[in-house]
């Protein structure tokens, strides 16, 4: 079982980008699913978080302008992000907690970052 994140790219201040992250393999469970980005030269933050019940948590500083979905049918959750500004720059990744199956506790697994970078 991984994660697969996809969709970063270069875009200007206001223009908008969604990223996904698709879980490939056979699980039977997912407890969660969160986005966290790291900026150059700091730490990895939590961006947004979707629970298997549909909870959802944002940073404060996306508040209003980013929103986390999932797509149970594709096993793939979407962060979309829009009025994007210079301070949104980063590595974005995707992390869940899910039981794969024959799983007896649950899996802590990160994706590869995405690159999401806002430039004039």
């Amino acid at each position: 079982v991984q994660l697969q994140a996809s969709g970063g790219g270069l875009v200007q201040p206001g223009e908008s980008l969604r990223l996904s992250c698709a879980i490939i393999g056979s699980i039977y469970r997912v407890n969660a699913v969160s986005w966290y980005r790291q900026a150059p030269g700091k730490q990895r933050d939590l961006v947004a978080k979707i629970t298997g019940g549909g909870t959802k948590t944002y940073a404060d500083s996306v508040k209003g302008r980013f929103t986390i979905s999932g797509d149970n049918t594709k096993d793939t959750v979407y962060l979309q992000m829009n009025s994007l500004t210079y301070e949104d720059t980063a590595d974005y990744y995707c992390n869940s907690a899910l039981y794969a199956s024959g799983d007896l506790s649950p899996r802590d697994l990160w994706g590869r970052g995405t690159q999401v970078t806002v430039s004039s």
